[in-house]
């Protein structure tokens, strides 16, 4: 393959649609180039645009290519790369983890509203509407019943889609101090101690930038 892979983000301290495809392609060993630029910084809506049609991140640049949207661009790394197996190898499960991706990118929308990711954010116990309990109930129901069926580490045994996919809800959980229990204890630390994570992670941490959006809960 000779055209490479660029992708573009936001700030990694927030930008939680950005981690999942930077992560897959980390934790995948697969050579990429990143061009962050900072979310809500003066022109940074200029910038997005030469990259993203919808001026949004992140977006994967391959070649005259550009695809946008998470979900999307896991999609497409997991057929430019058969090799990698970013989706689980049978057919029944194959299709249950492209069904929990595509719930993890629709929905959740309490979540995301009331627990903005924010590596550099403690804030225990805020942000639990019943709504947002309501989701995080789901979820963990979706990680227990998924680590019960493949023994772990991971959703599906290994590392797929649905586990890059899931990353920002390991660190919301943490964030806002989300007590786990069972099978979703070791998952969520399996995640936080993955290498890739922990680049994306102290990056993150150095960054200047603030997002108010995110600082909710912040004096």
């Amino acid at each position: 393959m000779n055209e490479k892979l660029t992708l573009i983000i936001g700030n990694k301290n927030y930008s939680s649609w950005s981690l999942r495809p930077w992560l897959l392609l980390k934790q995948s060993k697969i050579p990429f180039e990143e061009i962050l630029v900072p979310l809500y910084q003066d022109g940074y809506k200029v910038k997005l645009l030469k990259y993203s049609p919808h001026g949004k991140v992140p977006a994967l640049i391959h070649g005259q290519l550009t695809i946008w949207e998470s979900l999307a661009i896991c999609e497409y790394i997991a057929e430019l790369f058969p090799e990698k197996n970013l989706w689980p190898q049978k057919r029944e499960d194959r299709a249950r983890a492209r069904s929990l991706a595509a719930e993890m990118h629709s929905g959740f929308a309490q979540l995301r509203t009331h627990m903005p990711m924010n590596l550099r954010g403690s804030h225990p116990g805020k942000g639990r509407t019943s709504e947002v309990n309501a989701d995080i109930l789901r979820i963990l129901d979706i990680w227990e019943g998924c680590l019960k069926e493949s023994s772990g580490p991971f959703l599906f045994g290994h590392f797929t889609v649905a586990d890059a996919m899931f990353a920002p809800v390991v660190t919301r959980f943490r964030t806002y101090g989300v007590v786990l229990k069972g099978l979703t204890v070791g998952y969520a630390q399996t995640m936080l101690d993955l290498p890739s994570f922990k680049e994306w992670e102290k990056a993150g941490l150095k960054e200047p930038w603030t997002v108010k959006a995110s600082e909710i809960y912040s004096n």
